[in-house]
């Protein structure tokens, strides 16, 4: 499985996300500028320039046509996807660290740090039709969770809303009140700040990464544990597999702790676990440094990694694949 190697981003990579279709792959990165490649062959078709900050997340429309990015310049961004332009911007009094669109497009959760003094908050936003009729308003604002809230997605339906962040647990609020309905257990959660979240795609379960080094499976509406896939680095990024029965993670050490054997080891590399049997079945080398996002193409054929280096990597799975018998 020879990856495709996309240099675009001067510094790491924060977060992947693919477009519906799995045509499209937009990277974001420490260097300001979100990225979109051709998803099949890597190629670059072109950047999104307006933030002056660390970009850390991003989302685009289910007909491809807006994509949302968050930043550490204290704003959120509103992209016309195929030209480029910006159409609106939403300005906060911290940075911006997830963004997720919701079912239809209509909606937005967007969570803001903790900044000189300022709690960290869940926000949500109405989406505009017309760009013209954008306002910033925030149609609810959701405080509580201790330290940063690194992610922050919708549950079935736009009805409830899913967090996760530096307090190591995971909280499930009414989307309409902004009532805290759920948290997870202190025994069955995790015991380190929870670094990612990824859905399925049927929005039934979701996976979180954790720098306990531990992955977690859940139920969306019961917050149930389900599996836990532990490995022997803290984990920074997690996928699942919209084809098959498996989950991949990914992450490593901080730069600063990483030694020079850590290189040669290999150890950076995205470990593919049986969904069900939480048994390790795989891993993918190459990155040298953490792996700091993943994602999986829609249609289960190919996924992306990317890392401290710098680099994506586009991975198009072989046949064998498709036939791991554990």
């Amino acid at each position: 499985m020879r990856p495709i190697l996309m240099k675009g981003h001067e510094r790491p990579l924060t977060f992947l996300k693919y477009n519906r279709d799995g045509d499209l792959l937009f990277s974001c990165a420490k260097d300001h500028t979100p990225t979109v490649w051709f998803a099949d062959n890597g190629e670059r078709l072109g950047t999104y320039r307006g933030h002056n900050g660390a970009v850390w997340c991003c989302d685009v429309s289910r007909d491809s046509s807006l994509l949302l990015t968050g930043s550490a310049d204290q704003t959120a961004k509103l992209w016309n996807v195929k030209t480029g332009t910006q159409l609106y911007t939403f300005n906060f009094d911290s940075p911006t660290r997830s963004v997720d669109f919701g079912v239809g497009d209509k909606l937005a959760v967007i969570t803001t740090d903790p900044f000189m003094g300022l709690p960290s908050a869940i926000q949500v936003k109405r989406i505009a039709r017309d760009p013209a009729d954008q306002s910033g308003e925030s149609i609810l604002v959701l405080k509580g969770p201790q330290g940063r809230i690194n992610r922050a997605v919708w549950g079935p339906l736009n009805k409830t809303i899913i967090s996760g962040g530096e307090d190591s647990v995971i909280r499930i609020w009414d989307s309409e009140t902004g009532k805290l309905l759920k948290e997870s257990d202190k025994e069955a959660g995790h015991k380190k700040g929870i670094t990612s979240l990824s859905k399925s795609n049927d929005a039934t379960h979701f996976i979180s990464g954790s720098l306990d080094k531990s992955a977690k499976l859940w139920d969306m509406r019961t917050l149930t544990l389900l599996k836990t896939y532990t490995t022997e680095r803290p984990v920074n990024a997690v996928a699942m597999s919209p084809l098959l029965d498996h989950v991949v993670l990914g992450g490593g050490q901080d730069a600063s702790a990483v030694t020079t054997t850590d290189h040669r080891a290999g150890k950076f590399e995205a470990k593919f676990y049986d969904k069900v049997l939480q048994e390790e079945i795989g891993g993918v080398k190459g990155h040298f440094g953490p792996i700091n996002a993943l994602a999986f193409n829609p249609d289960g054929k190919s996924f992306a990694s990317g890392g401290e280096d710098g680099y994506v990597r586009l991975h198009h799975f072989d046949p064998d694949y498709f036939n791991i018998k554990i």
